[in-house]
């Protein structure tokens, strides 16, 4: 394992590093030391190595991630793996707005809660999150599932597309055009899948699906733009 400290070099000479030389040197676990908030730490990697912050971070921390198992011993700024395409990003304390925005894939864990937005047009990422969300989180999400232990905010899966919510705490509102549904026996087992990948140890039971009504894929003229 190497370790690499943001004390002795800056965070472009760090993701240089991690994009051109440390790929080839057949290491497969790094260290980031003393993050202290900077932004943009561990970002466009395409490693399949284990990425340890040892710290708080910023803004768009591993973000567009692409094979890497990234986690921060700390919390995060906005966007963190916005933009995600595979790999892994666990947050072990809270993140900030937007967080896993625009994710293509992978998976995003965030032990603690999020804020607002969690999930944004969502892609095909996979979100679990152990507390609360915000408000507008998962607004246009496209593809992929989000799970939430804890509580969300107003206008849960505003203008959903694909994507699919599991919430077990309570939703303080839902966002145009999605609409709870009866669990199904696929969806319990998606449930404790994701469950299982974040170490959350609940009853997929006690989660509500929540959806899109499909009610805004179509353009109706005589609707007056009332939906």
């Amino acid at each position: 394992m190497e370790s690499l400290d943001l004390h002795k070099i800056g965070v472009r000479e760090l993701n240089q590093y991690l994009h051109q030389e440390f790929p080839q040197k057949g290491v497969d676990k790094v260290e980031i030391l003393n993050p202290d908030g900077v932004h943009s730490i561990a970002v466009g990697l395409d490693v399949p190595a284990e990425v340890d912050i040892r710290g708080h971070g910023g803004y768009y921390v591993a973000g567009m991630n692409k094979q890497a198992r990234v986690t921060v011993h700390g919390n995060v700024g906005w966007g963190v793996a916005e933009n995600l395409m595979s790999g892994q990003v666990r947050v072990k304390g809270f993140a900030s707005e937007s967080a896993g925005a625009s994710g293509h894939g992978g998976t995003l864990i965030i032990e603690g809660d999020a804020s607002l937005r969690c999930g944004i047009s969502m892609k095909g990422i996979d979100i679990v999150v152990g507390g609360n969300i915000g408000n507008f989180s998962a607004f246009m999400g496209q593809a992929g599932h989000m799970v939430v232990c804890g509580n969300a905010g107003d206008a849960l899966g505003d203008s959903l597309y694909e994507a699919v919510l599991y919430v077990r705490g309570k939703i303080k509102s839902l966002g145009a055009d999605a609409r709870e549904e009866p669990m199904s026996e696929a969806d319990y087992v998606t449930v404790k899948r994701l469950l299982d990948i974040a170490g959350f140890n609940h009853d997929p039971k006690e989660f509500k699906r929540i959806a899109s009504a499909k009610t805004l894929y179509n353009w109706n003229a005589d609707s007056n733009q009332e939906y």
